[in-house]
C-alpha cells in the first residue's frame, strides 16, 4: 500500500486503510509484533540501520511495526507529515517539553490545560531552568503581553477541560510564529474528526490516545503529530533514549479505535448536544458550557474550527462541592470515573480529580469551581443518560 497517496482519500477511508503494509503473510487485519528486538541479516546490516544509515527496525523501543501503523494512520487524519506513539498523553507532553526545550528557554501556556500539565512544566521542567508563564485562554492581549525574546513554545488545549473555552489558532499561529516560537494543540478533545489544527497553522498536535481514539477505555497512550523537521530533530532522539514507548498491543487497540473515530465523534456530539440543550432547561443546574450551545460566549469560532460541539458538557450546581458530589452519587448508570472518550458516559467533579492537584488559586484562575461537574457523554441512549443524571439533579 505504500504507493497510495492517502491526501487524496477522505478521512473515514484514512481511519481504516492508512499505515497498513502487509507482510508476506498477506493478513487483512494489521498484526500485533510483540518482539523486543529484530534479527539482522549481517553484522555490517545491524552497523548501518543502527547508525541510521539506512531505515528499518532497531529495538521495539523507538521502532516497532504495529506501532509504525498507528503512527501513520494517526498522521494521515491529522494532516501532518509524521507521527510519533508514546506511553501516554504525559508521556508526549514530557517528551515534547525535553526534545524541544532547553534551560533559559520560555513556555506560554494556557491556565485551561490539565492538571498535570501545569504541574510539568511548572513543577518539574522549572527545576531545570525552562521559565513557563500561565495565561487566560480566550485572552489573546494576555498572550501577546506574555511574549518574550527567549519564548520557545506555546501550549494550550482548546476546547479546553473542562469548560470547553476556546482558543483562536490561527491567531495563536501567527502570534507564535511572528515570535520564533512553536504552537503546540492538545486536539484530545476534538480529535482529527472535529477540528484539524495544523490546517490552521499549529505546529505540533498532542494526543492522550487513551481518550477518544481508543474510544472505549482500554488502554494508555499517547502522540505527537506535526512536521517530520521537528519530531525527526527535536523528539524522536528524546523518545529513542528516554524510551517512553508505546506497546505494540496498545497501539493495536488504538488502530482498532480509528477505524470507528468519524462514526463515534459525530455520535458523541449528537448525545452531547441534546444533553446541553436539556441541562439548560434544568432549575438546579446554574450554567452549562458546552461550545454547541448559543449561549456559549465563542459559539461563532467553535463554529469556524471544529465541526461539531463534541463530547464533554459540563455544568455547574447548586450548593458547591457538596451538592455536586451529591449530585453525582445519586447517579445510578453513569461511570464516576475522571476518564473521557469512552462509549460509556463518565462523570466527575474536576476540582477535586482531574484538577485537584492544583492549589485553590490556581483552580480558582482556571475557572474550576467546587460546584462544577463534568460530563464525558458516550453512546447510551439520550434518555437514559438524562434520566440517570435527574436522579442527581433532583436528589
Amino acid at each position: 500500500m505504500d504507493e497510495i497517496e492517502w491526501g487524496d482519500y477522505h478521512p473515514e477511508t484514512r481511519a481504516i486503510r492508512a499505515g497498513q503494509h502487509r507482510t508476506p503473510e498477506g493478513e487483512h487485519a494489521e498484526p500485533i509484533f510483540p518482539t523486543s528486538s529484530y534479527v539482522f541479516q549481517s553484522a555490517e546490516e545491524a552497523s548501518l540501520k543502527f547508525s541510521g544509515k539506512i531505515p528499518g527496525n532497531i529495538y521495539s523501543r523507538f521502532t516497532n511495526p504495529t506501532v509504525r501503523t498507528f503512527e501513520e494512520r494517526l498522521a494521515a487524519l491529522e494532516g501532518g507529515e509524521r507521527c510519533l506513539a508514546m506511553a501516554s498523553g504525559m508521556a508526549a507532553i514530557a517528551s515534547m517539553a525535553f526534545g524541544l526545550l532547553k534551560a533559559g528557554d520560555h513556555v506560554v501556556c494556557s491556565r485551561s490545560v490539565f492538571g498535570n500539565t501545569v504541574l510539568l512544566f511548572q513543577n518539574f521542567l522549572g527545576k531545570f531552568g525552562v521559565e513557563t508563564t500561565f495565561v487566560k485562554l480566550t485572552d489573546l492581549s494576555a498572550w501577546e503581553k506574555a511574549m518574550q525574546p527567549h519564548t520557545k513554545l506555546l501550549v494550550l488545549e482548546t476546547p479546553s477541560n473542562p469548560l470547553t473555552e476556546m482558543a483562536d489558532i490561527r491567531q495563536l499561529a501567527t502570534l507564535a510564529h511572528d515570535h520564533g516560537a512553536l504552537l503546540a494543540v492538545d486536539n484530545c478533545f476534538c480529535t482529527p474528526a472535529l477540528q484539524r489544527p495544523l490546517e490552521m497553522g499549529a505546529d505540533l498536535i498532542i494526543h492522550s490516545a487513551t481518550k477518544y481514539l481508543d474510544g472505549q477505555g482500554r488502554c494508555v497512550g499517547g502522540a505527537l503529530v506535526g512536521s517530520h523537521e521537528i519530531l525527526e530533530k527535536g523528539i524522536y532522539p528524546f523518545l529513542r533514549t528516554g524510551g517512553p514507548a508505546m506497546s505494540p498491543f496498545n497501539a493495536w487497540v488504538f488502530l482498532k479505535g480509528l477505524e470507528t473515530l468519524n462514526l463515534r465523534m459525530r455520535a458523541h456530539s449528537e448525545n452531547a448536544q441534546k444533553l446541553a440543550e436539556w441541562l439548560e432547561e434544568q432549575s438546579f443546574v446554574q450554567k452549562v458550557y458546552y461550545p454547541g450551545l448559543e449561549s456559549h460566549p465563542q459559539v461563532v469560532l467553535a463554529r469556524r474550527q471544529q465541526s461539531s460541539g463534541g463530547g464533554i458538557v459540563s455544568f455547574e450546581v447548586d450548593g458547591g462541592r457538596e451538592g455536586a458530589w451529591a449530585m453525582i452519587d445519586h447517579t445510578k448508570m453513569l461511570s464516576i470515573t475522571a476518564n473521557l472518550g469512552d462509549v460509556k458516559t463518565t462523570i466527575t467533579h474536576p476540582a477535586t480529580t482531574t484538577h485537584g492537584r492544583l492549589t485553590e488559586e490556581e483552580r480558582q484562575a482556571a475557572g474550576i469551581t467546587e460546584g462544577l461537574v463534568r460530563v464525558a457523554v458516550g453512546l447510551e441512549h439520550i434518555d437514559d443518560i438524562k434520566h440517570d443524571l435527574l436522579r442527581g439533579l433532583g436528589h
